[in-house]
């Protein structure tokens, strides 16, 4: 425990607020009046020709300011943008849909286990978005916890998305898992494991891809930035393959992931 104390303290000292995995959450929560807000910048690149979409590329752009509601609790607000490009293939197939709003997300969690008071931390997490063509819900159970200069958290995640113009459902199933080691005040370096799965209408298990990679975290004493880089290492689709990929998942999925999260408190 005098580890784990120590540790958070020293990495404290610069800043409270910063988050060191691009796509697993820790239990941590902001404490009572503190305030956050984070830019985050995803990109989703490559998928496989056969697919028709040549040389995909879809940047994800997410604003959040979070707050902390009680030494437990803390809300989120979210605004989602995107752009998708690619080259139809054939040369007069679909068209990439270029710049769209993705909705508004609020995102809550609830800190039931402090890490520094039980020997792991755990998070429950709810979030809906809305973007008037889509509706979603997505839940996780987060859990993790620090041992002197290392760091580790691991999430189950669940969510349903509905597209209200079809009136079609999916569902996604989704494992993270991260771990880190404070190098100094300033740095952390690490590795993150990430498992998505897509499931329409829920009646079928349409595909899996594993992405792995390292992740890199610059903490100064107003900000904070987390880097992760995520190539797909296996994937595959379980319906017919229309991506013809025997190692990759190219239909659903993308060759590699890349997310930059930058932070300030407030």
């Amino acid at each position: 425990m005098v580890g784990v104390l120590g540790w958070a303290v020293t990495v404290g000292a610069a800043s409270a607020t910063e988050r060191f995995f691009g796509y697993t959450y820790e239990p941590e929560v902001l404490p009572q009046g503190a305030g956050e807000f984070e830019q985050w910048i995803t990109l989703r690149s490559q998928r496989n020709d056969k697919v028709g979409q040549h040389n995909f590329n879809e940047w994800e752009f997410r604003e959040e300011f979070e707050y902390g509601v009680t030494d437990n609790y803390s809300v989120s607000i979210y605004l989602n943008t995107k752009n998708t490009s690619w080259r139809s293939v054939p040369a007069d197939g679909d068209q990439a849909p270029g710049f769209e709003f993705d909705g508004i997300s609020i995102e809550n969690r609830y800190m039931v286990l402090n890490p520094t008071e039980h020997p792991i931390g755990l998070t429950l997490y709810l979030e809906p978005r809305f973007s008037g063509e889509e509706a979603e819900l997505e839940q996780k159970i987060i859990i993790g916890q620090r041992y002197g200069d290392w760091k580790w958290a691991l999430n189950l995640v669940h969510a349903t998305e509905w597209n209200l113009n079809d009136h079609t459902t999916e569902g996604e199933v989704e494992l993270d898992f991260g771990l880190t080691r404070h190098l100094n005040k300033r740095w952390s370096v690490g590795v993150e494991a990430r498992d998505h799965n897509e499931l329409p209408e829920y009646n079928t298990w349409e595909n899996t891809a594993v992405f792995l990679g390292p992740v890199a975290t610059y903490t100064a004493e107003k900000w904070w930035a987390t880097l992760s880089v995520m190539p797909q290492v296996w994937g595959s689709n379980f319906q017919d393959n229309p991506a013809g990929d025997p190692h990759f998942e190219l239909e659903g999925h993308e060759r590699v992931n890349i997310r930059l999260v930058l932070g300030m408190g407030f």
